[in-house]
C-alpha cells in the first residue's frame, strides 16, 4: 500500500482513501474511501463478495491494500502498523474460540499474548466474565457452550487488550434472535463507553438497529453512504397516508392533493413522499388552509431492504435474495 501523508481529517477514528485490492484480475476494492468518526458505529453493507471482509482485513492489517491509504486511530497502517494493532480489537465471521479450553482460559491465553503479567491478565478475565454473565460457566470447557456464548466469549477476548476500536466482521451470523438482540446490547454498551465500531453485517435489521453511519458497498465501491433514514429517502416508494372520518373530507382532500390516489372503502388518501419533514409539511398546510381535518396520518418509507436491493443491483439476485431472508429470520 503506498501512502506518504495521512489522509485529510485523520482522527483517532478510521479514515481511508482510495482503497484498491486485486487478486489476479479480479477486483475486490476499487478505490474505497471510509471515514468513521470516534465512539460511533459504522456499518459497511454489501452483498457476498462486495468486499466487505477484505475492508476490515486491510484495516485491521491483516493484508494490505495494493493503492490508497488509510490510519486507524491516528496511526498510518503502513507506516505504524504495530500502533494500530495496538489500539484495534478484531472478532471475525466465526467464534475465535479454543473449545478445549475453559471460558476463563481463554481469556487468560489472550492475556498472556497480549504480555500482560499473569496478576493483570487474572484481573482482566474476571472482570470480563462478569461483564458478560459467564462467571457462572468460567470453569467450564467452551466446547459445549452455545452459539451465543460463544459469541459472547469471543468478544470478550477482543476486549482484554481494551481496544479503542473494534472490527465486527458478520457478529452476529448464526445466532438465534435472541442472542442476536443481546449481542447488540453489548455493541451499544462498548460505544456507551467510548469504543468506535466497525460492523459489516448482512442483517439489514442490525445495521439500522445499531449504526451511526451505513455505507453500501458493492462491487468494490461505495455506492452509497448515510444515516439510516438518508439511505431510505433515497429510494422512491414513500407514501404519507390520511385517513377521514367521512366521505365529504375524503372528496374535498382528494380534490386539494390532485397526486393523492384514494380508496374510498378505507377512506384513505396515499401522497407519494420522501417522508422528509418538508414533505410532510407541505401536505398539512394544503389540509389547513382548505379548511380539512383528517382523523390520522402515518408515514411510510423504504426500509433498507429496499435500500439494498435498488442500490446493489438487480444482478445480484442470490445475495440479496439470502440477505431479506436473514431480515426475515431476526423478526421470527
Amino acid at each position: 500500500m503506498t501512502a506518504t501523508t495521512q489522509p485529510a481529517g485523520a482522527s483517532k477514528g478510521i479514515n481511508a482513501l482510495g482503497l484498491r485490492k486485486s487478486y489476479g484480475e479480479k477486483v475486490v476494492l476499487d478505490g474505497v474511501d471510509l471515514q468513521v468518526a470516534p465512539g460511533t458505529i459504522f456499518a459497511l453493507l454489501g452483498p457476498n463478495g462486495a468486499g466487505k471482509t477484505t475492508s476490515v482485513q486491510i484495516l485491521s492489517t491483516l493484508i494490505s491494500a495494493d493503492e490508497g491509504q488509510a490510519t486507524v486511530a491516528g496511526h498510518s497502517l503502513e507506516q505504524d502498523p504495530d500502533a494500530v494493532r495496538s489500539e484495534i480489537g478484531v472478532t471475525g465471521q466465526f467464534a475465535a474460540v479454543d473449545g478445549l479450553l475453559t471460558a476463563e482460559e481463554n481469556l487468560e491465553l489472550i492475556a498472556d499474548l497480549l504480555h500482560l503479567d499473569k496478576a493483570e491478565g487474572k484481573r482482566r478475565a474476571a472482570e470480563l466474565l462478569e461483564r458478560f454473565e459467564l462467571t457462572d460457566v468460567a470453569q467450564k470447557s467452551a466446547s459445549n457452550f452455545s452459539g451465543g456464548m460463544r459469541r459472547k466469549l469471543d468478544l470478550a477476548m477482543t476486549l482484554v487488550g481494551k481496544p479503542s476500536i473494534i472490527f465486527l466482521d458478520e457478529p452476529t451470523t448464526g445466532l438465534d434472535p435472541r442472542s442476536r438482540r443481546t449481542m447488540w446490547q453489548m455493541i451499544r454498551d462498548l460505544v456507551a463507553g467510548g469504543t468506535t465500531i466497525f460492523l459489516t453485517t448482512q442483517y439489514l435489521e442490525e445495521a439500522d438497529q445499531l449504526a451511526d453511519r451505513i455505507a453500501v458497498l458493492d462491487g468494490g465501491k461505495i455506492v452509497a453512504e448515510g444515516t439510516a433514514d438518508e439511505l431510505k429517502r433515497r429510494i422512491p416508494g414513500g407514501y404519507i397516508k390520511l385517513r377521514f372520518d367521512d366521505a365529504r373530507h375524503l372528496d374535498a382532500a382528494a380534490h386539494t392533493l390532485s397526486q393523492a390516489t384514494r380508496n374510498d372503502e378505507d377512506l384513505t388518501l396515499q401522497i407519494p413522499s420522501d417522508g422528509s419533514i418538508p414533505a410532510l409539511r407541505q401536505v398539512l398546510d394544503g389540509l389547513e388552509r382548505s379548511g380539512i381535518h383528517a382523523e390520522a396520518l402515518t408515514v411510510h418509507t423504504p426500509d433498507l431492504d429496499d435500500v439494498f436491493l435498488a442500490l446493489t443491483g438487480q444482478g445480484r439476485k442470490t445475495a440479496t435474495t439470502d440477505s431479506a431472508t436473514a431480515v426475515k429470520e431476526t423478526q421470527r
